[in-house]
């Protein structure tokens, strides 16, 4: 079985404020949640409203690479 050709790929989230407050270094962390999304359907990449537990809010998390 060849592993290049699932449908289904693992993707990791971040937290897009956590990234841009890590400059400053105001947040202690950044937020980041794994989930699945389908290639064909989604070939761009996801960007979901997440809580950030280091923002203390529902922030918009983006696909990063991996």
């Amino acid at each position: 079985m060849a592993k290049g050709k699932d449908v289904r790929v693992r993707v990791i989230l971040e937290c897009t404020s956590c990234v841009r407050n890590d400059i400053k270094k105001e947040s202690t962390g950044i937020s980041r949640y794994i989930t699945q999304k389908n290639r064909h359907n989604t070939p761009s990449r996801l960007e979901l409203r997440k809580f950030c537990p280091y923002c203390y809010k529902h922030t918009i998390h983006g696909e990063i690479k991996t």
